[in-house]
């Protein structure tokens, strides 16, 4: 099984729409409490007070901040400045202080081989170019040893339906630039990329999978 990432997107544009949509996103509801809550813990499970943990493309950061307890320090990013502003503004109500946010890309994200502990990929592989990518510098920035958790909407997976309608909303800066990947090539990724699949679990047929993703060593 092959996977072609699509030509280049415009990162400023993209960039611009989830500034756009930022205030609504951090104001909007969990869809799922209860299966977003189960990936909580399952995270949990691995996560010990002297782990280093990054996330990328950490949107309001409502994730990074749930999960700083439970580790020595998180590093959490997004492209999006008002993400992070918003992100930053709860860190400081809710007086965590081990948690920084910064604005980047996984693209653009430089840090040294072996430097984490585990790496969270929430709910963003689905809107990146090339997730190929980002899954094998995820691998090389972590630890041997060290854990990647993800969960990935997968429209490849029954939603193909959907995919003229994500191509016009694009094009009217609707709906952000999105992937029809599937589970299966999500998890063909992962294992390429030299992790051993710890768990893989799908709360449903349109819910995407989680996947809990571990680095030999």
């Amino acid at each position: 099984m092959t996977y072609a990432p699509p030509p280049p997107l415009s990162n400023a544009g993209e960039s611009r729409f989830w500034d756009r949509v930022a205030q609504g996103y951090a104001k909007r509801p969990v869809a799922d409490q209860a299966t977003y809550e189960r990936k909580l813990a399952i995270t949990r499970s691995f996560l010990t007070r002297d782990m280093d943990l990054l996330e990328f493309g950490c949107g309001t950061g409502t994730t990074a901040l749930i999960h700083a307890p439970y580790v020595n320090h998180v590093l959490a990013f997004d492209f999006s400045a008002e993400m992070i502003s918003i992100a930053e503004q709860k860190a400081q109500d809710q007086s965590i202080e081990n948690v920084s946010f910064v604005q980047n890309r996984i693209e653009d994200f430089e840090p040294p081989d072996n430097r984490y502990d585990a790496v969270l990929a929430m709910s963003i592989l689905h809107l990146l170019k090339d997730p190929r990518a980002a899954i094998a510098k995820s691998f090389d920035m972590l630890k041997p040893g060290g854990m990647m958790f993800s969960s990935t909407v997968c429209l490849g997976d029954g939603m193909k339906w959907f995919k003229p309608i994500a191509v016009v909303g694009r094009a009217l800066k609707l709906l952000p630039h999105v992937l029809f990947v599937t589970s299966s090539e999500l998890e063909e990724m992962v294992r390429d990329a030299g992790f051993e699949i710890e768990q893989s679990w799908r709360p449903g047929p349109r819910k995407g999978i989680f996947i809990v993703a571990r680095k030999p060593g």
